[in-house]
């Protein structure tokens, strides 16, 4: 491939042969983004468990829910291209304690927002700002650790979705014993964490930083044409959990008959599930070629996608399917971005991350309204799991028969 993107002559110790030495800088560095990540993923789906409980005092359709839940999934997946390529300019140290605090904001104004519908979108555009850091931490983390060691650092970060799994277990408990806790605690929680993170994350010393215009910066990254291709794969595997992290409640409620508490448990073990797998997922990359992790999870994934669309009883047989699927989906996202560290340049990190991570975000956003237009229209989601394990199959392919050349000289 020509645009393999190998780092330039002038790029940091740990970028180059024997700089495999990881400084302490960079273990707090990840602890502290991780954290971040997961709290802002937390703010980011702060909605989706609530969904049901919303519907018995707002009445909506299963359209209209599956659009609340899918908005704030839109604007955060967005604004990771914007935010990817600042962070490029002006550093994580900036971007991530500023993206945390503003976050605050529309975490606080969903309390007078729950009434109204209208109210509910028009703050969960704002809330997806949340979903913006995963493009701050990625760079940073990919600065601090040597090429050989990304693949499992990445995983690690990446373990911050672990917020979607938090907020499907606690967001509606809290919510039952007090409707404004939720919101008062992540708000309390966003601010303690913006205000450590002045002080706790540190840009790598002597990170390059692009002098272009933030238009030109995203038109290169554009051009690249593994960009695209690791956007694809990134919206099947992340894409995936974020869908089911934002629509397995209203599934499990609608479909099995769960309570709204339970339905929200169950959908916190899937994301636990997929959360621990992306680390594994990243760690098997630095050992085995990504290309022929992802093609192996995503494989597996297309399977179980459809025995899922045969509408298994919940116990064994759903459950078994959701987590083996979770498992796959996150073994996926660690090793598709343990992909972006070994091909893309050093200062374009920030950029490719930012339209990765926001194809991954869009290909959550889709889902949720494809299932429920189809179980509006057909009362079922056999379809909805059938083209999952279509889109599956096709990353499988195409991950083992192209991808496994990107990274390599030539």
């Amino acid at each position: 491939m020509s645009t393999t993107g190998h780092a330039p002559s002038d790029q940091p110790a740990a970028e180059r042969p024997g700089g495999d030495r990881v400084p302490p800088a960079a273990w707090r560095n990840l602890v502290t983004a991780t954290l971040g990540f997961t709290l802002t993923f937390w703010a980011w789906n702060l909605v989706a468990p609530l969904a049901s409980d919303l519907d018995e005092q707002l009445h909506m359709s299963s359209f209209a829910q599956s659009l609340l839940v899918a908005v704030p999934v839109l604007v955060g997946s967005l604004g990771r291209v914007p935010a990817g390529a600042l962070t490029d300019r002006y550093g994580a140290r900036l971007m991530f304690p500023l993206v945390s605090a503003l976050t605050i904001v529309p975490v606080l104004l969903l309390i007078p927002a729950k009434e109204s519908y209208g109210a509910l979108i028009a703050v969960g555009f704002v809330l997806g700002l949340g979903g913006t850091t995963f493009a701050i931490g990625v760079p940073l983390v990919n600065s601090w650790f040597p090429p050989a060691r990304r693949g499992a650092a990445l995983g690690v970060f990446g373990m911050g979705m672990g917020g979607v799994a938090l907020s499907g277990y606690f967001t509606p408990r809290m919510y039952h014993h007090s409707e404004n806790l939720p919101f008062l605690v992540l708000a309390a929680a966003l601010a303690v964490y913006a205000a450590a993170a002045v002080f706790l994350i540190e840009d790598r010393p002597g990170r390059p930083v692009p002098t272009t215009p933030l238009t030109t910066r995203l038109g290169q990254a554009g051009r690249l044409r593994v960009t695209w291709e690791l956007s694809a794969l990134y919206a099947i595997g992340f894409g995936g959990i974020v869908a089911f992290g934002v629509y397995l409640p209203t599934y499990l409620k609608t479909w099995y008959g769960l309570s709204p508490t339970d339905a929200g448990t169950k959908a916190a073990g899937f994301a636990l599930v997929a959360v621990a797998f992306r680390p594994i997922g990243g760690w098997l990359a630095d050992r085995v070629h990504p290309a022929v992790v992802t093609s192996f999870a995503l494989g597996t994934v297309s399977l179980l996608a459809v025995v899922q669309s045969f509408d298994p009883a919940l116990n064994p047989g759903a459950t078994i399917c959701l987590l083996v699927m979770a498992a796959g989906l996150g073994t996926a996202s660690g090793s598709v971005f343990a992909l972006v560290a070994r091909v893309t340049p050093q200062p374009r990190v920030g950029s490719v991350t930012g339209i990765v991570g926001a194809m991954g975000g869009l290909g959550g956003f889709v889902p949720p309204l494809v299932m429920g237009a189809v179980y509006s229209a057909k009362d079922s989601y056999s379809i909805g799991f059938m083209l999952l394990s279509d889109l599956a199959l096709a990353g499988c392919v195409y991950a083992y028969a192209r991808m496994r050349e990107a990274g390599r000289p030539g």
